[in-house]
């Protein structure tokens, strides 16, 4: 797929003010700090799309981005270690799983994870409950540049290894890194062949 045209469209603080039309959504959400604003910018061409702060837990609301006038990409805000009030954390734990399970748009839910850490106990119970929720979702390892390839590999086979202790199968997953460009063919040939599946 080619990325010819990337704009912002909005930033909406519940569902209820996500775009009205009916193309197809794929959401992009992690711990703070995980490259997230860094691998939307990488897949897009755009080092300006989405803000990357150095402080983490920036993204507080639901940002969507038109692309190619086809399809939104929506940046979602983080989970995790963001320092913020347990009310500002509940609340935003309700904007997220409510445009995640109410947003009919929504096709794909990215779910970004630190290639360098070991399995977090935080992403595996989101993906469980992404599960639980019947909601389709792809793993993307961030920040590949950061270690060896052995040690990548090593890693992804662990995190493969942990997830099928739980899981019958992997769900679709994908290495990459913003700094390398690194894996953006490869996801955005995944949500090119899901677009065409849709018009089937």
């Amino acid at each position: 797929m080619e990325i010819k045209n990337a704009e912002f469209t909005l930033s909406a603080p519940n569902v209820a003010m996500c775009p009205r039309d009916n193309k197809p959504e794929y959401a992009f959400i992690g711990r703070s700090n995980v490259g997230k604003s860094s691998l939307i910018n990488m897949l897009c061409r755009n080092k300006k799309l989405a803000k990357t702060s150095s402080t983490p837990g920036k993204t507080l609301l639901i940002n969507h981005f038109i692309i190619n006038r086809e399809w939104y990409l929506v940046d979602l805000p983080g989970y995790g270690f963001a320092k913020r009030s347990k009310s500002e954390v509940a609340k935003l734990d309700q904007m997220i799983r409510g445009y995640i399970l109410s947003r009919e748009q929504l096709v794909n839910v990215f779910v970004l994870i630190d290639i360098r850490l070991e399995p977090q106990k935080i992403d595996l119970e989101f993906m469980e409950w992404l599960g639980v929720s019947s909601v389709p979702f792809s793993i993307v390892f961030t920040k590949s540049d950061k270690l060896s390839a052995s040690k990548v590999r090593q890693n992804v086979d662990a995190y493969v290894q942990r997830m099928l202790e739980t899981w019958e199968e992997m769900p679709p997953y994908f290495v990459t890194s913003a700094e390398k460009g690194e894996g953006r063919d490869e996801v955005l040939g995944y949500i090119e062949k899901v677009n065409q599946s849709l018009k089937e």
